[in-house]
């Protein structure tokens, strides 16, 4: 009989809260689906030039928020939240993107739907875009 190693990927970052991990008093991590949901999620809400040393990490879509809500505006924030996503979040492979008008909080509600290589079931991330965090 044949016993076959196979070694799973884990994918971990630093829990951004920066709270205790009270049996190992180190930060906490966030581990594989839960660290890429949140990269994902920090990923859109950076604008260019936010962090330091990297200004090209972030997404273009605060630009796009005082424009009016149209389907070509909305094609257009779709587009700039896919090309971010690919371009700086390797590990999510991107299945859908829904940007929807939320005028009631003068934002805008985004659905973002992605697949992590070593996990089956597709992850979805929602996150409300304003002008002001």
């Amino acid at each position: 009989m044949v016993t076959i190693n196979r070694k799973i990927r884990e994918f971990s970052d630093l829990d951004l809260a920066f709270r205790k991990n009270t049996f190992t008093n180190d930060i906490t991590k966030k581990l594989d689906e839960e660290a890429i949901k949140a990269s994902v999620k920090h990923l859109i809400l950076t604008k260019n030039y936010e962090r330091p040393f990297h200004p090209e990490i972030g997404c273009q879509i605060h630009s796009l928020l005082f424009e009016n809500f149209t389907p070509t505006i909305k094609i257009a924030m779709e587009k700039t939240i896919y090309e971010t996503i690919e371009k700086f979040e390797p590990r999510a492979r991107i299945l859908d993107i829904n940007v929807t008008d939320s005028s009631d909080i003068n934002g805008l509600n985004v659905s973002i739907t992605f697949q992590i290589g070593n996990i089956d079931q597709p992850v979805t991330v929602n996150t409300v875009l304003t002008r002001a965090r």
